[in-house]
């Protein structure tokens, strides 16, 4: 093993949630990813929907529980010392398949070694080891200060809420349902006209309805200033849940920019453009309303990407109209009108 140190850190990631065609769903997670030698650990697995153990819907104890075993102050939970590292983040359910690697110290270090896919108590590094990834070597000081922060208050926030505001309360209602079964609340009202500061700064996001004027949103960023809560507004590009679910979804992503997969997504002319900064999965799916404002989704795009931009031609037929792109890879999502 190399003596060679990398390093080692922590930061805010997330896993979008999103509204599936066939009415089910995937859940939202908040959590903190493991940043090596400066990029995020989940980027050298390319195709991996997963969470860290370091999850904001967890109870308290729990999360505590699992840092301290990162800190080998407690009983590694797998044979042969090995760590769960990323888990479903549906169930967390090893059944479903998780990242595993041995935890060891090494003097005063700590030693990241032998990852694996790892769907029962042991693991087959010979079939399922990742190979090319680790070991790590840390610096034990650099490495607890990192952890310890958690315990000290740096975890992630609890769950998510975001204010829906507008006229239009059918559509807002739908949303929040459906902002709710990916485990984010959801509050709807039309201004936030006598609302005490208190109150405003719990949310993590306002969404306006595309009905919403412009002095009616500058009112509600005023208040939030006021409050002396900076959240982002997501102005609702059409009444279509799903697509609104990906605006805000992306709004709640506090992760850092250059750590996120997606870094752009342009769509016009027959032709979408992404850039990604990790070999990823990336989706895009086409959102349209028609002339009686019937709304039509397509998948257009589902394939393996390479760092770097790409042009993906669109079926014409997916993007006539009012139209819209979302793209999804793991951790990341985006959205874009389609223009002319």
């Amino acid at each position: 093993m190399s003596a060679e140190y990398a390093t080692f850190g922590l930061a805010p990631a997330m896993r979008a949630g999103e509204v599936l065609a066939d009415g089910g769903h995937q859940v939202h997670r908040d959590f903190v990813d493991f940043v090596v030698d400066g990029r995020p650990l989940l980027f050298r697995l390319s195709d991996l929907d997963a969470v860290s153990p370091l999850a904001s819907d967890v109870p308290p104890a729990v999360f505590t529980d699992q840092v301290r075993a990162l800190l080998l102050e407690a009983k590694a939970p797998l044979p042969g010392g090995r760590y769960v590292i990323y888990g479903c983040p549906e169930c967390a359910d090893l059944a479903c398949g998780a990242v595993t690697a041995v935890i060891e110290r090494a003097g005063d270090d700590y030693v990241w070694r032998d990852f694996a896919w790892q769907t029962g108590d042991d693991a087959d590094l010979e079939l399922n080891g990742y190979r090319g990834i680790g070991p790590f070597r840390f610096q034990g000081a650099a490495y607890r200060a990192a952890l310890y922060a958690l315990l000290d208050g740096d975890a992630p926030a609890r769950r998510p809420r975001v204010l829906l505001i507008g006229p239009r309360v059918a559509v807002l209602a739908r949303l929040a349902a459906a902002l709710s079964t990916l485990g984010i609340g959801a509050d709807i009202a039309r201004d936030v006209t006598g609302v005490p500061a208190e109150e405003l700064r719990p949310y993590g996001a306002v969404a306006f309805g595309p009905a919403v004027g412009a002095a009616e949103r500058a009112a509600v960023r005023d208040a939030f200033a006021r409050a002396g809560a900076e959240v982002p507004l997501v102005g609702g590009l059409a009444p279509v849940v799903p697509l609104l679910v990906a605006q805000i979804e992306h709004a709640l992503d506090r992760g850092p920019e250059e750590r996120r997969r997606l870094r752009g997504l342009t769509a016009a002319d027959g032709t979408a453009e992404v850039e990604v900064t990790s070999s990823c999965r990336v989706r895009l799916t086409a959102h349209r309303l028609d002339r009686l404002h019937r709304t039509h989704t397509r998948q257009v795009f589902d394939g393996l990407l390479e760092p770097g931009r790409h042009r993906v031609p669109l079926d014409a037929r997916a993007v006539k109209g009012q139209a819209f792109l979302v793209a999804r890879a793991p951790g990341s999502v985006l959205v874009a009108p389609v223009g002319r």
